[in-house]
């Protein structure tokens, strides 16, 4: 795919950030969104990257992004969403408001996002559009219901938008992260000498990610799946 503009939603440190650098380094104008934008500062800085505020669950916010991605410049050909929220707990225990917030975050987001994108791919003939999932969008763990709805909810919604719109040219990928992502920022997230590996970098994500992002439309992937190599089944 040609580099263009892209547009990571929930953007922070970690994956996102790791993708966000590695489609600069391969020529995109880089756009980034989250509820906070003040924590991407330094990321800007580093590539160059345009932040803007958003909270992904509301349609008048998501509107009004994209809405400011036309006025200063173009509509991204390559959009990320990367949001995501989880409510743990045993299931008589759960606050149903904040079942709510994690499920709205974690899918009803993503369909917004992707009907703006699409809106905007759909009259230029083409565009891409991916989605991060987890362990959850398969595996429904004991205390984490409101993440496996959600997670369950956003790739259901990435199947849905494969069937669609890849015979209109909008590539549509969602990504199966199963296993835990290193974090230099937290607790007993990083690799270690003694247990190389246990953790995916986001580095290596990332090359995944522009490597289906690549892809010729003879041969397009609508979903895969990253695990450590010691990550059991």
């Amino acid at each position: 795919m040609t580099p263009g503009r892209a547009l990571i939603v929930g953007a922070g440190a970690g994956l996102s950030a790791a993708v966000a650098r590695k489609l600069s380094a391969d020529g995109w104008q880089v756009c980034l969104s989250a509820r906070n934008t003040a924590k991407l500062d330094g990321l800007c800085a580093e590539i160059g990257a345009t932040a803007y505020a958003c909270d992904a669950t509301d349609p008048d916010q998501v509107s009004a992004l994209f809405a400011d991605l036309d006025k200063s410049g173009a509509a991204p050909a390559f959009v990320l969403y990367n949001a995501s929220c989880r409510a743990p707990g045993a299931l008589i225990d759960l606050d149903p408001g904040e079942v709510r917030t994690a499920i709205e975050i974690s899918a009803f987001g993503g369909f917004l996002v992707a009907q703006q994108a699409a809106q905007r791919m759909l009259p230029a003939g083409g565009g891409a559009i991916f989605f991060t999932g987890a362990s959850a969008s398969v595996k429904g763990y004991p205390r984490s219901s409101s993440f496996a709805m959600g997670k369950f909810a956003l790739r259901g919604l990435a199947q849905s938008l494969a069937r669609e719109l890849h015979p209109q040219g909008i590539h549509i990928a969602h990504f199966v992260i199963d296993g835990g992502i290193a974090a230099d920022h937290r607790e007993g997230r990083q690799n270690t000498a003694d247990q190389p590996d246990k953790w995916l970098e986001p580095d290596a994500i990332a090359e995944t990610y522009m490597a289906i992002l690549k892809q010729p439309r003879s041969a397009w992937t609508w979903e895969v799946e990253i695990r450590p190599w010691v990550e059991t089944f």
